[in-house]
């Protein structure tokens, strides 16, 4: 990380995108993960991101192209612009507003890394899959709140459930709205999470 500079990279990238959302300044600590990889559930080709309210923790390792850690960091920081913005407690986080917030975020990377850069849970199954899984796992759990065991167990994929569930349905969600809907930066920060799904119950409705 030293020889890479990652510290600086970061820090380039940080002010870039903190200017361009007019978001918060905020510490970012970085540290580094295993190549070998396998300990942080969320990790993608060898990193991994953790965001709070008011602090934004990156693990790297070592890395071919740089754009990679810009869309660690895209995803990051945009969950400190909506926590920030929706400004409400953790708490009160259901298991919509978790993937709500992952499929803006990823949104976010393919607004400005582009598709190649999307996490390979973006397209980890197909439309019709995650409308089944969709039915069958979430839909009548998505007040679960985030302090009930149940709202990781659907948000991560545990045991017999498809694999990052939560995740692959909330980019499949947002995708589907921004599809038929202009995409603002700033609104996807404010935008309660009810606003997606009543557009995806609508448009979902309209196919049967």
């Amino acid at each position: 990380m030293k020889e890479q500079k990652a510290w600086d990279k970061v820090e380039r990238l940080f002010n870039k995108y903190k200017h361009k959302w007019n978001g918060p300044d905020i510490p970012i600590f970085l540290f580094p993960v295993a190549q070998s990889g396998g300990f942080f559930i969320r990790e993608v080709k060898s990193k991994a991101g953790v965001s709070f309210p008011d602090k934004m923790f990156l693990f790297l390792s070592a890395y071919d192209d740089p754009k990679e850690v810009e869309a660690l960091l895209i995803h990051e920081y945009h969950h400190v612009c909506r926590l920030r913005l929706l400004d409400k407690s953790l708490e009160d986080y259901t298991l919509l507003d978790s993937i709500i917030i992952e499929g803006l975020a990823e949104y976010a990377v393919l607004k400005n890394c582009g598709r190649e850069y999307l996490a390979p849970w973006c397209r980890m199954y197909k439309a019709k899959e995650l409308l089944n899984f969709w039915e069958k796992y979430l839909k009548e759990q998505l007040n679960t709140k985030k302090h009930e065991k149940k709202h990781d167990e659907l948000l991560y994929g545990v045991g017999r459930l498809p694999n990052l569930l939560g995740y692959a349905a909330g980019y499949h969600l947002i995708e589907h709205f921004y599809k038929n809907n202009n995409y603002s930066t700033k609104l996807s920060f404010t935008n309660p999470a009810i606003k997606y799904l009543e557009y995806y119950n609508k448009t979902f409705e309209k196919s049967q």
